[in-house]
Order: structure tokens, then C-alpha cells, then sequence
């Protein structure tokens, strides 16, 4: 037997509650003494509260508490764990406060030294994330519950820009966290298909007597991006799009949501993109100013038409209010 196997099974005879001598240990797993004596320094030396009391009554025996921690993690598990519950908290993890105790249970059961390496590789990394409200929290696990049971709910949603809110009874088949937002995607029993939604427009959720079953290839990811980038299949509304660049710059850009999942090819100074056309005359151009004279759109015509007409008209309203400002002055 593997050393890693006799120190998992010496620790599961401890968790037993009760004293083993190191001979008992010796003639359950058949080893020899000498082999105890090793598992047990290195199980001790792994953070594991062993507990040895000499005498005729002797034993080992764990530390009391220690007997409701089923795993054992190395450095680097219990540093990944710890990063982990930062990036969930930032990103407005609905159940943050149940990962902040099972984090306050790993840090319980480690050694003083395990113990300061957590603390300093938890104090070496930073998310910057949107705060996300209770309220959205308590939404979040609305969701994620009813998701995980098959239960549908009846949600008010708002579309946003003035428009009323809608009732209507959906299937949650899945929470996705994107760009700093919290969605839900599963079927929307009003229109009859699958739908995203975003979190922060629903203003209030209740289960319903309704169950349903998450499809076996559901996929959320497809569902959210569907929603935002043209179906590739249909050539008509699309567009062939090439921008000419710095191979950094243009890296960059392709790391966009919307360029990175529309790219088709890719040179050292050149990507060309299929979008759908309606998307050139809204909102592509605004996420190709910051850019500058940086990227150069080389087709289609009517997208560089589009940008000239964007550009022009905030010079024009910067120039206004440059005047306004002169005429203020004076």
C-alpha cells in the first residue's frame, strides 16, 4: 500500500473518536510499526491534530473538532480555495457567506505555518467587480435553488428604458456571471423559447407549483452569446469586416466579446470579422472609437461611412460646448 493510502486510512481509524496505539494501527493495515510511526509524523506535519497520549491507557486520537473535517488540502489546494472564495465574493456570489465559513473551517484546521501561507497569499490578490446589492444576492439564490430543484418561477422583468414591467413564468436553468452582470438563462414559458435574462431587472420572483427539467445540452454560454452575435449561418445579415492595426492593438481588440466570437481571420496587421450589418450602424462604431487613428477600418464602406458620421458629430458637440464655454468666459 501506497504511503498516501496508509495515511488516509490511519486517519479515517482516528476519526473514530476513540485511542488506537500505534501497534493496533500496525496490524489492521498490515504494515509494519516503524511505518505508523512515519504516517503519523507526516500526517502531523500535513496540519492533521493528532493528539498522542503515553501511558498504559495511550493512543493516538484526534483533536476533537478536527473530526468534522472530511479532506485533507495541500498549499496550493488551500491557496486555490482561497482565491477562489475572492473572486466569488467580488462577483456577488449568492451563497458568499456559507464560503466564508467553510474558508474559516480550513484556516481552524491548519497548522500555525499552513495558516500564515494562506493568509499571505490571500492578502496578494485583488478583484475589482461592481458591488453587487443584497437584494440581487437574495434573487441570485432564489434562482440557483430553483434551478437546482426544477422549479419554475413567476418573474417581473423589466426591458428597461422606460418600458412596463412583464409577469411572465420561466424555467431557470441556469445563473451566468458576464462582464460584471448576473443573468439567468432557461425558457420563457411567455414566448414560448429560451431566453436570457438579466438579474438586476427583475423585481421580484416566487415559486411556482410548475417542475421542469434542464435539457442534457443545455449550454448558457450559447444562449447568452446567441443573444448578442448574429447566427453565422445566416449570410445575409452579415457584413465581412476587415480593420487593419498594430498586431498588439489588434490583439485587444479580438479579446472583445464581440470581435473575439466573430473573428474568421486573423494576419500579423490585418483581422477580418463577419458582423451582422444592422450591428455597423449601432453600436460597433462606439466600440471602435477609444481606439483612435490606432485600428483603420478598410471595408465595408458604409462602416467607415458610419464612424466618419459618429466621429463628426461628436466634434460637433465638443465644439459647441467648447464656444459656449469661450462665450461664457468673456
Amino acid at each position: 500500500m501506497a504511503k498516501a493510502d496508509n495515511m488516509l486510512s490511519i486517519l479515517w481509524m482516528l476519526r473514530s473518536g476513540r485511542k488506537i496505539t500505534a501497534q493496533q494501527i500496525a496490524d489492521e493495515l498490515e504494515i509494519h510499526i516503524r511505518t505508523v510511526y512515519r504516517c503519523i509524523d507526516s500526517l502531523c506535519a500535513s496540519g492533521a491534530p493528532i493528539i498522542a497520549d503515553s501511558g498504559p491507557n495511550g493512543g493516538y486520537r484526534l483533536l476533537g473538532a478536527f473530526a468534522e473535517s472530511p479532506l485533507m488540502f495541500d498549499a496550493d489546494e488551500q491557496k486555490a480555495l482561497v482565491h477562489a472564495s475572492i473572486f466569488a465574493r467580488e462577483a456577488g456570489y449568492p451563497f458568499t457567506e456559507a464560503l466564508e465559513r467553510a474558508i474559516h473551517k480550513l484556516k481552524r484546521y491548519t497548522n500555525e505555518e499552513q495558516l500564515h501561507q494562506i493568509e499571505l497569499h490571500g492578502g496578494g490578490i485583488t478583484v475589482l467587480q461592481p458591488p453587487v446589492s443584497q437584494e440581487i444576492r437574495s434573487l441570485l439564490r432564489t434562482l440557483e435553488n430553483a434551478s437546482a430543484h426544477g422549479i419554475t418561477l413567476k418573474m417581473t422583468y423589466s426591458k428597461g428604458r422606460g418600458q412596463d414591467a412583464s409577469v411572465r413564468e420561466f424555467d431557470p436553468y441556469s445563473i451566468v456571471h458576464w462582464k460584471g452582470h448576473w443573468y439567468a438563462a432557461g425558457f420563457c414559458r411567455l414566448r414560448q423559447e429560451v431566453r436570457s435574462f438579466r438579474v438586476d431587472r427583475m423585481s421580484g420572483l416566487e415559486l411556482t407549483d410548475h417542475r421542469f427539467e434542464r435539457p442534457d445540452n443545455f449550454s448558457a454560454k450559447d444562449v447568452l452569446l446567441g443573444g448578442l452575435i448574429p447566427d453565422t449561418g445566416n449570410a445575409e445579415n452579415l457584413e465581412y469586416v476587415i480593420i487593419r492595426g498594430h498586431e498588439f492593438t489588434l490583439n485587444e481588440l479580438c479579446q472583445h466579446w464581440l470581435f473575439g466570437h466573430t473573428l474568421v481571420k486573423r494576419l500579423p496587421e490585418e483581422a477580418h470579422f463577419r458582423l451582422a450589418a444592422d450591428s455597423l450602424m449601432s453600436y460597433v462604431p462606439y466600440f471602435l472609437l477609444p481606439y483612435g487613428k490606432a485600428l483603420t477600418v478598410l471595408e465595408p464602406r458604409s462602416l467607415i461611412m458610419r464612424l466618419w458620421e459618429v466621429a463628426g458629430g461628436m466634434a460637433r458637440h465638443y465644439e459647441a460646448l467648447l464656444t459656449e464655454m469661450k462665450t461664457y468666459e468673456e
